[in-house]
């Protein structure tokens, strides 16, 4: 029988990647939430070299970094297949995520955290970003066609954690007027059964970004005394 076991918080984004991608697929794991500011041995053990999570096990061995862990879940269990067939989709749904992860995360933090004419450059930054998901989405219910894919579940947290990210910032960057498309995306991914039935709770990420805000004002105020 296969041991399958996921190392991962209640809040973090891409921890639910790998739940979501895992539910998916119907394949049963066990859940081992970890408590960042004490680590677990185990997790220290399987990923000694970033410290982090989500971590997947499969059989006793450790695969660390979401978007590795899923392309090992698309590889391992072939049913319900998050990548398409096509070689150029399949590349164009990978470069989606990375491009997720290297462009439009950094943006939208940077935008949201940001004050006075900082806070407008980052705007029409991460605007800028979200434009080249709008593009992507043209003709299209998912990034990946008219099935939840690899690059909606890389993208995913701006369907949930991001309105709560907004809601405490008081900044809103996906507007429907502006958006529609990603705005009607949205709606669609996140009312998915096996999506919505898997939200971390919505008090636990409004603390996590309080928490995240005072660290982000903590660290501009401790460089600017520096100068």
């Amino acid at each position: 029988m296969e041991e399958v076991k996921l190392f991962r918080t209640w809040t973090s984004s891409f921890s639910l990647r790998i739940v979501w991608a895992l539910k998916l697929k119907d394949v049963p794991y066990d859940t081992i939430f970890e408590d960042l500011s004490n680590k677990s041995p185990l997790l220290l053990q399987y990923n000694p070299i970033h410290k982090a999570i989500p971590v997947l096990v499969h059989n006793g061995k450790p695969i660390a970094e979401s978007l590795v862990i899923l392309e090992y879940i698309e590889e391992t269990w072939k049913q319900n297949p998050l990548l398409p067939q096509d070689p150029h989709d399949r590349a164009t749904a990978r470069f989606l995520a990375k491009f997720g992860d290297d462009k439009v995360m950094p943006s939208i933090v940077d935008a949201v955290f940001s004050e006075g004419k900082e806070q407008e450059e980052a705007i029409a930054k991460a605007k800028e970003n979200l434009n080249y998901l709008e593009a992507e989405l043209k003709g299209k219910k998912y990034f990946g066609g008219e099935r939840i894919g690899f690059a909606d579940i890389a993208q995913g947290w701006l369907a949930h954690s991001l309105k709560v990210l907004e809601e405490v910032t008081n900044t809103k960057l996906i507007v429907e007027d502006e958006f529609p498309l990603l705005s009607q995306w949205q709606k669609t991914f996140a009312d998915a059964h096996i999506i919505r039935e898997n939200w971390p709770p919505r008090g636990k990420l409004v603390a996590q970004c309080l928490f995240f805000r005072e660290h982000v004002r903590a660290k501009k105020l401790e460089k600017a005394q520096m100068k």
